[in-house]
Parts: structure tokens; sequence; C-alpha cells
């Protein structure tokens, strides 16, 4: 008899196993890593994961009855073992049940078919004389065409003028025969390469170099790349996906955002005909497809936002981790994933080289590559030793004293008017979307917030009220709730607002506006991005994406808005989040021959993060940083990982916390806690959370510490390990 484990796909931690079923004699072919249909306790059917089959007795006994597997998925094995290896080790580093890591390699959360795309093709199958046709040109004309193409499609046939009636009396009489061709979908197909192949400066050559060493050495090996913005890192990363690909090994390039896909793809497409792209923007159907051409091995390079890590590519000699310390590459849902360090751990797996690279790097990142566990390559340099653009600071509360009420302070108002009258494009960045961001009684002080979670709502053009973090709207109050006070005020200023503001002071500007709002629909961050290089539109507005690894050479301004704004987050990262926001939002702007020029308006122009990220210096903004996270515990001299203890019941979530933090205490010697405290959102959808900090140096042994305890098996806790925020 051939029975399989099988991990059923139910996203319930408490049954974090697998499960026995018996292998019907029509399905013997199951082997680890099929995906099937399977009874499921009082659940008719679940989908699940084969993760071992075995030959037993017949006569073997089981304490329980076994079921039969019901059905397959798919006309293969989905997981290959190296993916099967992979799910493995995530479930066990992130304290996450199986069934939620394995789930990460799928094109949809829930495994099921897939509609798969075909077309007709036709082809000549028979000679046939000419002088039997003479009577019929139009039959003629096809199958001359017929015999000269190679399996055109329909739509090609009608585009040479050949109509559906004549292809039907052909193939009846015998002389074209019809085939289905799978077509596999591709919103990138059409995707126009751009050649960006410059001479290679020498410094490019060296990290060049050097990664060649790595990479023919054929073992494990960590890079980061820093290079200042505007150096010729992608040139690097291109120079090295050949190296490898001439190996004969795969290649996947990490972007942080899905707004980058796009003009990486364009330029990777110069210099290599197998490039697919995978993220969470594409259809279903069209991650399937990419998944399949993976299989198929006609794809060697991936490029993609975190989720391009999980596809079934194999023989993987390259990963680049491109804006390494971007906070998009962590997962803010279970399983709580930091694609930067799975992608490390992969990169193991491969024996792969990993490159990391930024202009400004995440304080982990470059520590490690100051005690030697990552190899330190620089690009100190612009392409073409261009400078660095100019970057003034300007304080606001000055300009509020000297009676400028506007969004824009004097200097970026005069910035603007320049760069328009000299048909150059401007970027600004104001962090935050909306109309206002928030609304308020002035009477009493009561802020409208969110009835989920609790935070303050933001306002919109449409005249709603909308939780950024839980999606709900409402309509903003006239009266106040609280007090009864018709002094309602609208305060702050949101990405809508801004827009309309700079219409206002350049009525001939044309706008666009780059933020969650107006990027929901698919390939929208491309369309906007492509919109702009074309020169359709003299500025762009939005939110951080207007601010990373984008290159458009005719951007010689920038503004940024409320750049000390990440200081107000109660977080240990809110200087290294300031500094690395107005230094690569800067770097935008002055990448072709004329000198960019920067107006970074702040209210806390003496933090070290401002007058640091003004500089572009980023090794002296370490040099403050360190020491203070150092004093602390904080990484990169510790691990964290934050516990939330939930429960509708908020004296009960407190107590359940209060008796952890106890209980680890009296247990763990080796690692520092802290809390518990109201988590950031301590009110989320009707559920109190309350946050638990650990601090440790041996990560291994408190997530040991807890997998005993059983924490990561109950419902009403959430483990995050390496957390991006505190609380």
């Amino acid at each position: 008899m051939l029975i399989a484990e099988v991990c059923a796909n139910v996203q319930v931690k408490a049954i974090d196993q697998t499960f026995t079923y018996i292998v019907p004699a029509r399905l013997k072919f199951l082997t680890a890593g099929w995906r099937v249909i399977v009874p499921f306790g009082n659940i008719k059917k679940v989908d699940g994961f084969v993760i071992s089959v075995k030959e037993i007795s017949d006569d073997t006994t089981f304490p329980f009855e076994l079921k039969e597997i019901i059905d397959v998925f798919d006309e293969e094995a989905w997981f290959t073992p190296p993916m099967l290896n992979a799910a493995k080790w995530l479930a066990d580093f992130y304290l996450c049940p199986l069934a939620q890591s394995m789930s990460l390699f799928m094109p949809t959360k829930h495994s099921r078919k897939i509609k798969l795309k075909f077309e007709k093709i036709f082809k000549a199958v028979k000679t046939f004389d000419a002088k039997n046709f003479s009577d019929k040109p139009a039959q003629l004309k096809a199958l001359k065409i017929l015999q000269e193409k190679i399996s055109p499609t329909s739509e090609q046939l009608r585009e040479l003028k050949i109509s559906d009636s004549i292809i039907r009396i052909l193939i009846k009489a015998g002389l074209v025969e019809v085939e289905m061709r799978r077509v596999l979908r591709d919103s990138y197909a059409n995707v126009k390469s751009v050649n960006k192949n410059f001479e290679l400066t020498e410094d490019q050559i060296n990290a060049v170099e050097e990664i060649k060493k790595s990479l023919d050495a054929k073992i494990f090996n960590g890079i980061l790349l820093h290079g200042v913005t505007g150096s010729g890192k992608t040139q690097v990363y291109i120079e090295a996906a050949k190296i490898a690909r001439q190996g004969g090994r795969n290649v996947i390039i990490l972007v942080p955002e899905i707004a980058l896909t796009g003009q990486i793809v364009t330029i990777f497409k110069a210099h290599f005909s197998d490039v697919v792209v995978i993220h969470s923007g594409l259809s279903v159907e069209e991650r399937n497809d990419t998944f399949y051409k993976i299989r198929n091995g006609d794809a060697g390079i991936i490029i993609g936002a975190r989720s391009a890590l999980f596809t079934p590519i194999d023989n993987v000699g390259l990963i680049v981790v491109d804006e390494e310390q971007d906070y998009s590459y962590k997962q803010d849902n279970p399983p709580f994933y930091h694609a930067r360090v799975v992608a490390e751990e992969f990169a193991k797996f491969h024996n792969a080289t990993i490159i990391f690279g930024s202009a400004t790097p995440s304080l982990e990142t470059f520590y490690r590559a100051t005690i030697g566990e990552l190899k330190y390559l620089e690009l100190p340099r612009r392409i073409l030793n261009l400078p660095l653009p100019k970057v003034k600071c300007v304080d606001m509360r000055r300009e509020l004293n000297e009676g400028n009420r506007n969004i824009l302070s004097r200097d970026l108002q005069k910035l603007l008017a320049y760069t328009l009258a000299k048909n150059q494009q401007a970027i600004l960045l104001l962090n935050r979307r909306g109309w206002s961001t928030f609304v308020m009684c002035r009477n009493c002080g009561h802020v409208i917030s969110c009835p989920e979670c609790g935070l303050p709502m933001t306002y919109h053009k449409d005249k709603k009220l909308r939780c950024h973090h839980c999606n709900v709207e409402k309509i903003p109050p006239t009266i106040c709730p609280v007090c009864e006070s018709e002094r309602i005020k609208y305060f702050g200023t949101g990405t809508q607002k801004l827009e309309q503001e700079i219409q206002i002071n350049f009525p001939d500007a044309k706008i666009l506006r780059m933020d969650r709002d107006t990027t929901t629909k698919k390939l929208a961050h491309q369309k906007i991005l492509n919109d702009f290089k074309s020169g359709d539109y003299d500025i762009l507005c939005g939110t951080q994406m207007v601010a990373k690894g984008h290159d458009i050479p005719n951007v010689t301004a920038v503004g940024i808005l409320s750049a000390d704004s990440a200081l107000n987050f109660p977080d240990f990262r809110a200087g290294e989040l300031c500094f690395m926001l107005i230094t690569q939002a800067a770097g935008r702007a002055g990448r072709a021959k004329i000198v960019g020029r920067v107006i970074v308006q702040a209210y806390n122009v003496e933090a070290p993060a401002v007058i640091f990220g003004c500089k572009q210096d980023y090794k002296n903004f370490c040099k403050i940083e360190l020491p203070e996270r150092e004093k602390n515990f904080f990484p990169p001299y510790s691990r964290l990982i934050k516990i939330l203890f939930t429960s509708e019941n908020r004296d009960y979530a407190m107590e359940k916390a209060k008796n952890f933090v106890e209980d680890f205490k009296s247990e763990m010697l080796n690692a520092e806690i802290e809390g518990p405290i109201p988590a950031m959102i301590e009110q989320l959808r009707g559920v109190y959370r309350f946050a638990v900090l650990i601090k440790t140096l041996d990560l291994d042994a408190v997530r040991k510490f807890l997998r005993e305890k059983n924490l990561h098996l109950m419902d009403s806790v959430l483990i995050d390990i390496d957390p991006l925020t505190t609380s």
C-alpha cells in the first residue's frame, strides 16, 4: 500500500502537522511536491501539498481510518526538492505553519485549477497543384502563405487578408491542419529594451572583477555594493548576470517596489532574451504562466519584488537585492519574512553569490560589511563623474514666521519656476496620501479616528475619510461626535492637496501624481513613469515611491516636503528612515549633464539625520547613529523578536503578555525583554494587541524557547522575527 504525508493548506496554526492519506492506484506516480485535493475533517475537501510518499505493508494498522487522496491539481509536481527544502526552512525559522510557508510558492493563496490559454495555429500538410486553384485565387493565396509562414495564428492570417471561411474550406479539403498551442501571458512582453551600456568606470570594473571571483568559485558569498545615487549599480548587476549566465547558472534580481520593475526590465532586456517578471501586481494566470516558463528552462533571469524568490528556479548562481535597505522587503502579514534574510539563505542553498546594493545601506548590512561578514565594494562616484545634486535645507519655522503659509517654501517655488522655464522636470515628495492628514474638532480636540484601529483617518478629495491601514471609509462629520461643536477643521497636507497647490502656483504646469490611490490599476506605476519620462508632464509628485531608483535624465529639481516627519515615528530606526528618504529622493536629480538642485523642507533642521542627509554623507551619519544603537542594544548589535498578544478582551491580552514576560525572565538569561506595551495600533478590528520585544545575540536559543512553549501554535499570538517596528 502506498501512503502519503500531506500538509493540508488550512491556515490554522494549531494543526501545524502533516496527515496520512492512502494513495489510490490511479495516482501511484505521486511524489513529494505534488499539489493534491484531500478530504479533511468536516470539510469535504481541501487542497494540500505532498511532503513524502512511501510503500508500507498492506496489513499495517493505524489508530485511525485512512482516507484516500481525491485528485491532483497539476500535470507534474509543483514543488521541486529545493523549493520544498526552502519552505521547510521558512516554517522553522519564522515559526509559522508549514502550510503558510508553502503557500508563498503558489501563484495564489489557495491552490485552484488555473485556466490555461490556447490559440489555433495552421499548417499546410499536402503539396498542391496551382493549376487546380486557377479559379480560386483566395484559396491559392492562403496555401502559398501557409507554406511560407511557420504556424501562423488566426489573427496573423486575418492581418494578411485571409478570411476564416477560406481556412475552413482548406481544412475540409484536407490541405490544412489546425493545432492548439499554449499561449503564455506576459504583461511585459512588449516592453521595449533600452540599451544603457556605457563604458564601465574604473570603480565598476573593480567591482565586477571581485564579483567574478565569487561567481567563478561557485560557493556562497555575500557582497555589499555601496554606490552613491547614479553611480551605475544596475550596470554592475548586468555584468554580474552575464558572468552567471555564461557559466550556465540562473539569476534572481529583486527590487523593492513594483514601480521599479519596468525600468530595470527595459535595461536587462537589452542584454538578455530570457527575462521574466514576477510580482503580486500580475494576474494569477500571468504568474502561473511565468512559473511554467521557469520550469521549462525558458527563463534565466527573474526580475521582481520579494515574491520572485518563491519560483521553481533551480541552479541559481546570483541573487541581487537592489535597494536592500527598503522596508518593502518585509512582509507585513504572517509569515513575517524579510526578503533580504530569505534571499541570503536561498543563496546558501544554491552556493550562489548574493549582492546587496544600495546608496543608503541598512545599518545592519553596512555593519556586517565593516566586520567582514560581507565583502564591501564601493562606487563612490557618479557615472561620467557627474556631480551629486546641490542640496539646500529650508527651515519651515522661519518660513511660517516670515508670513509664508504656502505648502511650498519660497526657495522651492523659485526652483520650480526656474526648472519649468528651462523645460526641465521636477519631482516633489510628500510622504502622505490624501488631501488632509487628519480632521479635528477645534473645540474639544477630538480627532476623527478609524473605528477599527483607532488611527486618525485621512480626508480625501472625494469628500471621504479613509483609514490607510484598514481601508475603512466614512463620511466626515459636520458636527463633533463628542462635544457636538461645528468647529470641524481639516489639518495637514496630503499628496492630493499638494497636487492642487502646485497647480495653483503654476497653472501652466502639467502634473502627475503617484501614490497608492493612483496606482491601483494593473501596471499603473509603469504607465505613470513612462508618461513622465516621455516629457508629457513637468512635475511628478507623490509618496516615497517617487524617491527610489528612478533614472529620468530631464529631472533636474527635487523638492522634499516634511522631510523630517519620519523623526516623529516612535522607533529606534526613525533617524535612519529620515536620512534614507532625503538621500534617495535627492538622488533622482541631476542624473544627466545638468547639475541637480534639491530643496529639503523641514522643521527640525538641527537633527543629524537631516544634516547628513542634505550632505548625502552616509558614513558620518553612521558614526553618529551606530554608537546609539550599541548603547541601547539595538540592531546591528542584536536581533529582535516582536511578539503580539491579542484578544477581544483587553485585560486578558495584557495578562497573557505579562505572564509570558515573567516566564521568559525566569528561564532565558542571554536575552533582554521589554514590555508589554500597547501595540502601535492597540485595537484592530475589535482585537486588542500588546507588544513584547526581545533583544538577543542568540536568535536560535530564543526561537527554541518559543517553540518549546508552543507560542507559535497559538492563534492569539503573532511572532515577528526581525521586525521593522518595536511596538
